[in-house]
């Protein structure tokens, strides 16, 4: 399967990324260290992808298990080495899951399958990163 998207530069250092069905996302990387931004940066965008397709995961695999979920966050804490390209090097997501027939096996389970098994971003980054995970049920 070929999937193709596209960026197009808008000023400074701010692109538009456009899918072929016109979905958009912008991103920007500020002018100066620690400068100001209109949006994610790209390395962010890498952990929004990252977090999207494990909660997607966790949530069709609680759901398939007939758990009710009423809410899940997924959060990445990440580090970066300093030299360049600064790539990832540790990323630890933590998903928080409420619902009804809640158990740890259960999340444990969806977690652990997400990351080792379905999660393509996962796959991807897992050569170069040390991810790690963790839960709570709330």
């Amino acid at each position: 399967m070929t999937q193709s998207v596209t960026v197009h530069w808008l000023e400074d250092y701010t692109f538009v990324g456009k899918t072929p069905e016109h979905k958009s996302v912008i991103m920007d990387s500020p002018t100066v260290a620690n400068g100001d931004k209109c949006a994610p940066s790209p390395m962010e965008m890498v952990l929004f992808g990252l977090l999207g397709c494990a909660g997607i995961d966790v949530k069709l695999i609680l759901g398939k298990s007939k758990k009710e979920i009423t809410k899940l966050e997924v959060k990445a804490t990440a580090e970066r080495r300093d030299e360049f390209p600064r790539i990832f090097t540790d990323i630890h997501l933590h998903f928080s899951v409420s619902g009804k027939n809640l158990d740890d096996k259960s999340v444990s389970r969806a977690v652990k399958l997400s990351a080792e098994k379905y999660c393509s971003v996962s796959a991807m980054i897992d050569k170069t990163v040390n991810v790690t995970h963790d839960f709570e049920i709330v």
